[in-house]
């Protein structure tokens, strides 16, 4: 797949659901009913971004480039800190 361009509050929102995702994975945490409802809200504007309703990212392949771009985007940005 050619490099996307993609809206940079998409990437934010995806790596603003990978945060929430890998606290919510973490064992021993007593109230999450905030990071959930957080997850669902992150999951939503992700899945219904103008990005991906008006053809622009019609492929399903656009979703996975999404996700590895703001993985990668993250992992540099905690490099730096």
């Amino acid at each position: 797949m050619e490099p996307t361009a993609f809206p940079r509050d998409l990437v934010q929102a995806q790596r603003d659901w990978i945060r929430t995702y890998e606290a919510l994975a973490r064992p021993g945490l007593p109230h999450n009913t905030a990071l959930r409802r957080r997850l669902l809200e992150l999951s939503a504007r992700i899945w219904w971004h103008r990005f991906f309703t008006t053809g622009a990212g019609g492929a399903p392949a656009a979703r996975v480039e999404l996700r590895r771009l703001a993985r990668e985007r993250g992992q540099r940005t905690a490099r730096a800190s």
